[in-house]
């Protein structure tokens, strides 16, 4: 079963901190997103395997984009 990630709020990736393929644990930082003029990571749902990654540094984000696939 895959655990999609979804932008909280609208913003900017600044970093993506995990690759296609990488084991992740419930509550990694996967993605820092750039928000208000502050940093927020983004954290994995769920344990399980990087299987999609939909965006890299400097992309922009809605509220609710996909932003990554765990597996």
């Amino acid at each position: 079963m895959s655990v999609d990630v979804k932008a909280p709020m609208p913003g900017k990736i600044l970093e993506v901190l995990v690759n296609v393929g990488d084991q992740v644990k419930e509550d990694d930082e996967v993605i820092m997103l750039e928000a208000m003029k502050m940093e927020n990571p983004i954290y994995a749902p769920a344990d399980g395997t990087v299987k999609e990654i939909r965006v890299k540094a400097n992309d922009s984000v809605d509220t609710e984009q996909l932003m990554m696939v765990i597996e």
